[in-house]
């Protein structure tokens, strides 16, 4: 038993888990029940496939894991590093990695791949109408697609598996395959599973929650875009020795679907950007985040106004609640002074090319004239600091905080009270979209047109009260299209799980996180702000010597000033191997065919 190993092979039962709406969430159970006896009708499959939309990572702790164990903690973009880090990531962003015995992320995934294998080959052997039972057997070719492409993101090329792996199966110890051949089993999963997928117009309400055709669609544009510009600019630099490399040039191919893909989802899918901004005092980029009742945001919004989430983790204060402390975890995301100076101003500029920027020399100048989407994730319903309302005594606070996913009117035991809260994690929404078909354009053709950011990141830089991104703008000011295009998915998808990711498919990795983590501008006697008195002498609102790694002269908005450091560049070794994590040991021990990742 000892053995076996590389797959993680499972008897697996079919436990129903949760996913959306009340008959979604109310399906009896009948965890008892055997292979044998089960996927007998079309009822048993789709109840048996309710169960991999728990497996998606989200709120809920399943398996060990949840999205608090990523969502951008120890990048570039986040102040909170190292022991501040969840699940690791704090200090992944340091190149702080140490080969791991075992890796729940490898097992939790080929757990899941067995499951879906399970549920393929019980299709085939379906003596029933398989017409009943095809949306069913799409999402599951979905799940082994989302499963296999996470791994890939993760690992680089793994085994693929595509058959239920038994104990005397000689798939447990084959040999890796290379990222490319993943890729290509991923997007053929991809393809077989969007035909026979619903649209979302056509899915009853009892079943929201469920892939819909234009979720498969933007998942694959996701992965197409993911690729395309891994191999433009990272390329075959983290192939294992022994890799087989790519059989073509695929990159064109995979971002001209990308762009096709992004557009139908666009034009047919029927997604709305979620903006009651008239409402909500401009601050639609928080209360998105937080929908969960009619009490969750001052307009009593529920969950149905929401028509921007494509795919979402569905979670329910009756039937499924979260089960964690969404708003107290998601606190702990504080912003770094460089996503703080990525902000844009109103007039569409960056902060540094802004006349309406109006500095630092006290805490409330920097939000003027910004972005809506600063104002909505650093301060939430918060009004803007007034002069000298920051303190920065105690070595914690280093001067902003995060309010994106916290909940509103939160206080103890009161609305929605810890482990309680209840709001649906997106895992694929419309905004992400915009962002693929601008970068996918401009990555495939060199450049893209006026109309073309019109029907997509413009309508998101509409909703953050941002001048609309132009050829004009960009070269009346000196600024660089792919710059911008590639700032605004900062902006817009900051704390999703996406940024390092980012990083290394433009292969920059190295040079971004190998800085400085600043905090607050603290000025000088030259620049004072409002810690220091007119004489710039520090006041108890600022107390330099309770933070280890002093201070720093860094390039801001506003020119050279002296900003905290929360974690110096020393401190950072992040390089090209760490684009990839290592290969647990106990796999390569369990199958010396596997080939660990370079520079491990």
């Amino acid at each position: 038993m000892k053995k076996i190993s590389i797959l993680i092979v499972i008897g697996c039962l079919i436990i129903l888990a949760v996913s959306c709406r009340n008959d979604f969430l109310d399906l009896a159970p009948q965890d008892q029940l055997t292979e044998a006896s089960y996927f007998k009708n079309p009822d048993q499959f789709k109840a048996s496939t309710a169960s991999f939309y728990d497996k998606m990572i989200s709120w809920k702790n399943v398996d060990g894991v949840n999205v608090f164990g990523f969502m951008d903690f120890g990048s570039d973009l986040s102040s909170n590093v190292k022991d501040r880090g969840y699940a690791g990531q704090g200090s992944y962003g340091l190149g702080s990695l140490t080969l791991p015995d075992n890796d729940q992320f490898w097992d939790n995934s080929y757990k899941y791949i067995r499951s879906v294998n399970l549920l393929l080959e019980k299709a085939r052997a379906y003596e029933g109408d398989k017409d009943d039972i095809k949306q069913y057997v799409a999402e599951s070719k979905f799940f082994r697609a989302w499963h296999h492409f996470f791994l890939l993101q993760r690992f680089g090329g793994v085994p693929i598996d595509t058959v239920v792996i038994d104990l005397d199966s000689p798939e447990l110890y084959g040999a890796r395959n290379s990222r490319y051949e993943v890729v290509d089993q991923v997007l053929a999963d991809l393809n077989a599973a969007i035909p026979n997928l619903p649209t979302e117009q056509t899915i009853p309400d009892a079943d929201k929650g469920r892939v819909s055709k234009w979720a498969a669609e933007a998942f694959k544009a996701r992965v197409e875009l993911y690729e395309a510009t891994w191999r433009k600019y990272t390329g075959t630099t983290t192939d294992f020795t022994g890799s087989a490399g790519p059989a073509k040039d695929q990159v064109t191919e995979f971002l001209t679907d990308a762009v096709a893909m992004a557009k139908d989802v666009m034009d047919h899918g029927g997604y709305e950007l979620w903006d009651y901004n008239t409402g909500l005092n401009n601050r639609s980029n928080f209360y998105l985040f937080t929908i969960d009742g009619t009490g969750s945001n001052p307009m009593g919004l529920d969950k149905p106004s929401n028509k921007e989430f494509i795919l979402q983790s569905v979670y329910d204060y009756e039937l499924r609640q979260s089960a964690v402390q969404i708003t107290r975890e998601s606190w702990r995301l504080t912003p770094s002074r460089k996503l703080m100076d990525m902000y844009l101003c109103t007039d569409g500029l960056p902060a540094d090319k802004s006349p309406l920027f109006q500095g630092y020399s006290d805490v409330s100048k920097e939000f003027e004239n910004r972005d809506y989407r600063m104002i909505s994730n650093v301060l939430g319903d918060e009004s803007i600091p007034a002069a000298g309302a920051v303190s920065l005594t105690d070595g914690v606070l280093y001067g902003f905080g995060n309010f994106k996913f916290t909940s509103w009117n939160f206080t103890e035991n009161s609305y929605r009270p810890d482990n309680t809260e209840s709001s649906n994690y997106p895992q694929i929404r419309l905004a992400e979209v915009f962002m693929i078909y601008a970068e996918a354009l401009y990555e495939l053709n060199g450049s893209i047109s006026d109309a073309d950011l019109d029907i997509s990141i413009n309508l998101i830089r509409k909703r953050a009260g941002v001048a609309a991104l132009t050829n004009n703008l960009v070269s009346a000011n000196g600024l660089d299209m792919l710059t911008e295009i590639r700032r605004e998915r900062a902006l817009e998808m900051y704390s999703e799980n996406n940024r390092f990711n980012d990083l290394k498919r433009w292969g920059i990795a190295e040079t971004e996180l190998n800085q400085n983590v600043c905090g607050m501008v603290v000025g000088d006697a030259s620049y004072p702000t409002d810690f220091k008195d007119a004489a710039g002498v520090a006041t108890d609102k600022y107390t330099p010597n309770k933070y280890g790694y002093g201070e720093t002269v860094v390039k801001t908005a506003d020119g050279d000033l002296n900003c905290l450091v929360i974690m110096p560049a020393s401190s950072h070794d992040f390089q090209r191997k760490h684009y990839l994590f290592p290969l647990p040991t106990q796999q390569l021990l369990l199958n010396p065919n596997l080939v660990q990742n370079t520079g491990y």
